[in-house]
């Protein structure tokens, strides 16, 4: 399950977990749209999720990211944006 996910997906999940959408991790890891979109379906599909809220509780459980985690400064310019997801 969790243990499944590739360093990638992590870090997909972690961004999605802070509100960012496909495009916006698109140009925060340099990828293709498309590709982060397949990335969420295999991170969502190993660890037996299909909504965006139980995959946050679940990345949130297996510290994959914590309730407390912000984007960075870099990730903010990168995906243009003023919040950081929790906030």
């Amino acid at each position: 399950m969790i243990e499944e996910l590739t360093n990638r997906e992590r870090e997909v999940v972690r961004l999605i977990s802070l509100g960012c959408s496909n495009k916006e991790i698109a140009r925060i890891l340099g990828l293709a749209v498309s590709t982060v979109d397949t990335h969420r379906t295999n991170a969502m599909n190993k660890m037996g999720v299909r909504k965006v809220a139980l995959l946050t509780r679940v990345a949130i459980k297996h510290r994959i990211t914590k309730a407390t985690d912000t984007l960075t400064l870099s990730e903010k310019r990168k995906a243009r944006r003023k919040k950081d997801g929790w906030s």
